[in-house]
C-alpha cells in the first residue's frame, strides 16, 4: 500500500485528488490557496479535506519510518525472516505494529530471563506444549545447583511462558478489543482528600463503560486524577478477561496446562492489565482531546470571524473599581489618541467628574462610539455611561476582555506601546477588538480567550497545529487590507511569515500606501512564490484596479476582461452586477475558477463576517443574588462545549445551557444549534450559589 491508497482508506477521498493536493504541498502551496485557488486541480476539495490529506500524509510517512526501523533492528538481531518481514511491511496500525515488535524489543532484565539463565526454558516449552505430562516430574528434571525446589523450577518456567503470553500478538489484538468494548472506566476518591477534591465531588464513585463516557467528562476525571484527588481504574471484567487468554493458550485440564493457567493469571495481572490500560486510556485520551480541540477550533473561528464595527472613532473603557476605569480614545485606525483614568465607582465615587471627563472626550475628539469591558465593574459602567448626556447619538458596545490583560503585557503590546503601561494598552485592546476583533486577536494566545474545553489538559502539540490552522483560515477567509494592517496580522496570510510582514510595513511606512498588488513586487525578499500564495488574500481598497480590493486572484484577471467582452461590458459595468451575475451562475458548465470569480464580482469587497449588533441586559439583575427560577433573561453566548453553551446573561457569573435544553429534540453536538456570539432568550432553570452555577434553558 503506497502513501496516496493509505490516505484514501483513511479519509474517503479519490485517489487523484489525494495525488493532487500532496503535489501542491509539496510545491510550498499554502492549504488556504490551495482551497480558493486550485480547485481545478484538486477537484473542489476545501481546508478540512486538505488537512486531512496533509496530516494522514505526515502519518504515513511516522508509520514509515517506525517499520523500516523495527525491520532494521530485527535484521541486526538475525532473527528477521520472510514472513516477518511481509507481516510488518503489510501492518499499517501503530498499535499492531509495535505488537509484532515486543518480543524483541530490548527490556530492561526481567523475571523470565533470571529464569533462562537458571536454564528452565526447556521446562517452558515442554509445559506450554501441553502434552500432558505431569509438571512435577518435568520439573524434577531440572533441579540442579542452586535450584533445589519444585516450586521455584516452575515458578521460574511461569515467569517465562508469562512473557511469551505477554508477547503474543494475536491474543493482544484479542484482549484490545475486549478491552475497548467493555473496559469499565471507574472513579474514586483518594482517601483523605474530601474537603480539597470537593469541585471533583460527581466523581467520587463513578463508573460507567469507557466508550460511553463523553470527552468532557474523560477530561475532567483524569484532571482529578493528576491532581491527587481521584483514583482511575479502566479494566474490563478480569474474569472475562482471563477467560479469553485461557481460550487462546490453554488446552487441556492436565497438571501442565494448570501451570499455563497459572502463568497467564500472572501475565494479565503483571503485564498484559496494565499496559492494555494504558493503551486504552491513552486512545480514550486522544479522542476526547480531539474532540474538545475541535470545539475549541469552531468557537476560535466564530470569535476571530466576530462582527467588526468598522473604522469609527472610539472611546473605550477598562472598568475597575478601587483602581478606577481607565479611558483611551482611538482614531479610525486604532491609534491612541488619549488616555487618563477617572474614578466613577466606590470607593471614590467620583462620578459627576467621571461623567463631565467623559462628555469632554467624546467632544474634543469626536467619538461615534463606546467600547466597555466586560470583566469587574462591566456592567455597573454600562449603567453609568448610558445615563450620560451627549451632544450626539452614540452606540455602547459591552465587549468581551478576555486575553486583554495577557495582550497587555506581551511583547506585542510593549512593541506597539513601549511608553503606556499594561491598564493603557488593556483598555487599547478592548477597543480595537470592537473595531476589528480579528486583526486584535491574533495578537493574542488563543488558549487565553476563553472559549475552550478543557484546553489546558488536551494534547499541546495537536492544539497549537489545529489553532493555528484556524487562525490562517479565518484570515485568510476576510482578507487583510495591506495598506492599514499591522504585521502581527499580515503574517498569517497565505504564503507570508512575520520577516515578510514587518518588510511590507517598512516599505509601506517608507514608500507611501500601495496603489496596486504588483507594487507588493517592490518589497525586498517578496518572490513571485510569495506573491503567488498571498495577493489573493491582500486588499489594495481605492486602487488602480478595483479587483485588488477583491478576492479574485491576479492570475484571473484576464479572465474577467474575457467575461466582461464576451458580454460586451467593461468590468466596472460587470462587477456588482448581481442579478446579471445569477444568471451566469446557472450555468452548470462553469469551471470552479469561473463560479468563484463571479461569486466574489457579485458583491466585490465585501467582509463576509456579520453585520455589529448589540444587545441589552435585563436591569433587573445585577448578582446572582438577583435571580429568581423562571426568569426569562436576554443573553449573548460565550463559549459551546460539547455538554452545552455558556450564557452571559449580564451578571459576572456565566448560565449553563446543558444540551438537553438546547433544543426539543435530541442533540447530541451543542454545535450544530448554537454558536459563539449568539443572541439567545433564557429560562432560569436552576441557581447553585454554593458553586457558583446557573443552569439555563433556551426560549428561542
Amino acid at each position: 500500500m503506497n502513501h496516496i491508497q493509505f490516505i484514501a482508506n483513511a479519509s474517503g477521498i479519490r485517489e487523484n485528488q489525494i495525488a493532487a493536493t500532496i503535489d501542491l504541498l509539496t510545491e510550498s502551496c499554502t492549504i488556504p490557496f490551495i482551497s480558493r485557488y486550485r480547485k481545478e486541480r484538486t477537484q473542489g476539495l476545501d481546508e478540512v479535506e486538505i488537512a486531512k490529506i496533509r496530516d494522514l500524509n505526515q502519518l504515513f510517512v511516522e508509520i514509515e519510518a517506525r517499520k523500516n526501523f523495527i525491520l532494521s533492528t530485527i535484521e541486526e538481531q538475525g532473527k528477521l525472516d520472510v514472513v516477518l518481514n511481509e507481516k510488518i511491511v503489510k501492518c499499517f496500525n501503530l498499535r499492531e505494529l509495535e505488537d509484532i515488535y515486543l518480543p524483541f524489543k530490548t527490556k530492561r532484565k526481567t523475571r523470565a530471563d533470571e529464569a533462562r539463565k537458571k536454564g528452565l526454558e526447556p521446562l517452558a516449552k515442554q509445559l506450554m506444549a501441553q502434552h500432558g505430562t505431569d509438571a512435577e516430574q518435568l520439573a524434577s528434571r531440572y533441579l540442579k545447583g542452586a535450584l533445589t525446589e519444585l516450586e521455584d523450577a516452575l515458578s521460574g518456567a511461569r515467569d517465562i511462558i508469562a512473557e511469551w503470553i505477554n508477547e503474543n500478538a494475536f491474543l493482544r489484538k484479542k484482549l484490545r478489543n475486549l478491552f475497548e468494548r467493555k473496559a469499565l472506566l471507574t472513579s474514586d476518591l483518594v482517601k483523605g482528600k474530601e474537603q480539597e477534591a470537593s469541585v471533583y465531588k460527581d466523581y467520587f464513585k463513578h463508573h460507567e463503560l469507557l466508550r460511553y463516557c463523553p470527552s468532557h467528562r474523560l477530561l475532567a476525571i483524569l484532571r482529578g486524577e493528576r491532581e491527587g484527588f481521584l483514583k482511575v481504574r479502566v479494566v474490563p471484567e478480569k474474569e472475562e478477561a482471563l477467560e479469553l487468554i485461557f481460550g487462546v493458550v490453554v488446552r487441556s485440564n492436565g497438571s501442565d496446562s494448570q501451570q499455563v493457567a497459572q502463568a497467564a493469571k500472572e501475565a494479565y495481572s503483571r503485564m498484559l492489565s496494565p499496559s492494555l490500560e494504558n493503551e486504552i486510556l491513552s486512545d480514550a485520551k486522544q479522542k476526547a482531546d480531539e474532540e474538545a480541540i475541535q470545539v475549541f477550533a469552531k468557537n476560535l473561528k466564530n470569535l476571530l470571524l466576530a462582527p467588526p464595527l468598522g473604522q469609527r472613532r472610539i472611546l473605550a473603557i477598562d472598568p475597575g473599581f478601587r483602581t478606577g476605569c481607565k479611558v483611551v480614545c482611538l482614531d479610525e485606525q486604532g491609534n491612541l489618541l488619549h488616555n487618563e483614568t477617572i474614578f466613577p465607582h466606590p470607593p471614590q465615587n467620583e462620578k459627576s467628574r467621571a461623567s463631565s471627563k467623559i462628555n469632554q472626550l467624546v467632544s474634543a475628539y469626536k467619538i461615534d462610539v463606546l467600547a466597555i469591558g466586560d470583566g469587574t465593574a462591566g456592567r455597573e459602567t454600562e449603567d453609568w455611561v448610558k445615563h450620560i448626556r451627549f451632544d450626539r447619538e452614540l452606540q455602547v458596545f459591552v465587549v468581551r476582555e478576555d486575553g486583554a490583560s495577557i495582550y497587555s503585557a506581551s511583547a506585542v503590546a510593549r512593541k506597539e506601546f513601549p511608553n503606556h503601561d499594561v491598564t493603557v494598552r488593556g483598555a487599547v485592546s478592548i477597543g480595537r477588538r470592537l473595531a476589528d476583533p480579528l486583526s486584535e486577536l491574533v495578537k493574542i494566545d488563543p488558549k487565553s480567550l476563553g472559549v475552550g474545553q478543557y484546553q489546558h489538559d488536551v494534547d499541546q502539540k495537536k492544539l497549537k497545529s489545529t489553532l493555528d490552522d484556524v487562525v490562517i483560515s479565518a484570515v485568510n477567509q476576510v482578507g487583510v487590507d495591506v495598506n492599514t494592517a499591522s504585521p502581527y496580522l499580515l503574517q498569517y496570510v497565505s504564503g507570508m511569515t512575520l520577516a515578510n510582514a514587518e518588510k511590507l510595513v517598512e516599505h509601506r511606512a517608507t514608500n507611501g500606501a500601495f496603489l496596486s498588488r504588483k507594487d507588493l513586487m517592490k518589497i525586498p525578499r517578496f518572490g513571485a512564490k510569495t506573491f503567488e500564495q498571498a495577493a489573493g488574500f491582500l486588499r489594495i481598497r481605492n486602487g488602480e484596479n478595483p479587483l485588488d480590493n477583491t478576492a479574485v486572484h491576479p492570475e484571473s484577471y484576464a479572465l474577467v476582461a474575457q467575461m466582461a467582452a464576451h458580454h460586451k461590458m467593461n468590468k466596472s459595468e460587470l462587477s456588482g452586477n448581481e442579478e446579471f451575475i445569477d444568471q451566469l451562475l446557472q450555468n452548470q458548465e462553469l469551471s470552479f475558477t469561473e463560479r468563484d470569480v463571479l461569486l466574489e464580482l457579485k458583491k466585490p469587497g465585501r467582509d463576509p463576517r456579520k453585520r455589529i449588533q448589540t444587545l441589552n441586559f435585563s436591569q433587573k439583575i445585577r448578582t446572582m443574588g438577583d435571580l429568581e427560577l423562571g426568569m426569562k433573561l436576554p443573553g449573548v453566548v460565550t463559549n459551546v462545549t460539547n455538554f452545552g453553551a455558556f450564557v452571559n446573561i449580564g451578571i459576572k457569573e456565566n448560565g449553563l445551557i446543558y444540551k438537553s435544553h438546547l433544543h426539543e429534540g435530541y442533540v447530541e453536538n451543542p454545535a450544530d444549534f448554537i454558536a459563539l456570539h449568539d443572541h439567545v432568550e433564557v429560562e432560569v432553570m436552576s441557581i447553585d450559589k454554593e458553586r457558583k452555577r446557573i443552569g439555563l434553558k433556551r426560549m428561542n
